[in-house]
């Protein structure tokens, strides 16, 4: 899968620099892979969870973290649209539409 843009993890880890094994293992993980639907990524990542309009959220470093992307599955593609603290995510009001 081809991640649109690791600029934003590398951003958020200088902030959260505790974040950084987890998230580099998230991407090394995710760029590997050649998705071609939610079962298949359910088997890399079994708490990663849909939540409507092409948006997954994958819990990182044991839940401190979350990061919110678009996957398109037909063009191999993930957009990273959210990465932040557990408690900054749970203010977000319309995650469908981040």
């Amino acid at each position: 899968m081809r991640i649109i843009t690791y600029r934003r993890i590398k951003e958020f880890i200088k902030v959260h620099s505790e974040s950084e094994n987890a998230l580099n293992y998230w991407y090394h993980t995710v760029s590997s892979k050649n998705w071609d639907h939610l079962n298949e990524l359910k088997q890399d990542f079994n708490n990663v969870d849909y939540i409507g309009n092409h948006r997954f959220v994958f819990n990182i470093k044991g839940n401190d973290f979350r990061l919110i992307a678009i996957i398109s599955f037909k063009a191999k593609k993930v957009y990273i649209r959210y990465i932040g603290t557990h408690s900054d995510y749970d203010k977000i009001k319309d995650i469908k539409n981040i």
